[in-house]
C-alpha cells in the first residue's frame, strides 16, 4: 500500500519503506519551553530512533509550544519517511465542519475527537493527554519540575506524566536529556 521511496549513498541504494509494526508516539508538555537548536535537534535524534524502532503514527494535543516543535520535528522527518502519520487529537470541537476539517487536513493526516471528552468540561485536555498515552507505546515529555512546582494550579503536564508512568509507558523526558547533553558539553 506504501510507494517504495529511497536514497542512493556511496552506490548503495537505501529503502525507506515503512516498518512492520505500527508503534505510536504522542507528545506532552509544558505551554512555553525554552526552544533552542539543541532541543531541536535532540528531539530530532529521538524521534528519527522511535522511527527506526517502528513509529508511524505520531499524536498531538494542541496547547503548548512544545506540541509545536514536535509537529515541526516530525514534519521535517517526514520528507525522508513519508509514510509517517501526524494525527491531531482534539481536546474540543467535537463536530467540526467540513472547512475546518479540510483546514486540519493541511497540517496532519488525521484528526479526531476521543468520544469520552464529550462530558469532560474544562479537564477534556487532560482527558485527551490521557487518551493519547492509553493510545500510545512511547510517550515523550518537556517537563521541567521547577517550572511545574511555580505554577499556583497543579500542572497538566505533571498530571500527564504521573498517568503516564502508572500506565506503565515507556517515557522520555527530553527537557532532563537536555539539560544532561548540556551538563556534559560544558565539561
Amino acid at each position: 500500500p506504501f510507494p517504495a521511496f529511497g536514497l542512493y549513498t556511496n552506490n548503495i541504494f537505501f529503502m525507506a519503506v515503512p516498518p512492520v509494526k505500527n508503534m505510536r508516539v504522542c507528545f506532552i508538555g509544558h505551554r512555553t519551553i525554552k526552544k533552542s537548536e539543541e532541543l531541536f535537534l535532540l528531539l530530532k535524534e529521538t524521534i528519527y530512533s522511535l522511527i527506526k524502532q517502528g513509529a508511524t503514527t505520531f499524536l498531538f494535543g494542541s496547547m503548548s509550544e512544545f506540541d509545536d516543535l514536535s509537529w515541526e520535528v516530525v514534519t521535517d522527518l517526514k520528507k525522508e519517511f513519508p509514510y509517517i502519520k501526524r494525527v491531531y487529537v482534539r481536546s474540543s470541537f467535537q463536530d467540526i465542519s467540513y472547512s475546518y476539517e479540510k483546514y486540519l487536513h493541511r497540517f496532519y493526516e488525521e484528526t479526531y475527537f476521543p468520544p469520552k471528552l464529550a462530558k469532560a468540561g474544562k479537564y477534556s485536555y487532560v482527558e485527551r493527554n490521557f487518551e493519547m498515552i492509553n493510545e500510545s507505546s512511547y510517550c515523550i515529555f518537556y517537563y521541567n519540575e521547577k517550572h511545574a512546582l511555580s505554577l499556583t494550579r497543579k500542572s497538566g503536564t505533571k498530571i500527564a506524566l504521573e498517568y503516564a508512568k502508572k500506565k506503565s509507558k515507556q517515557i522520555i523526558n527530553v527537557y532532563k536529556t537536555e539539560k544532561i547533553k548540556q551538563k556534559n558539553d560544558t565539561q
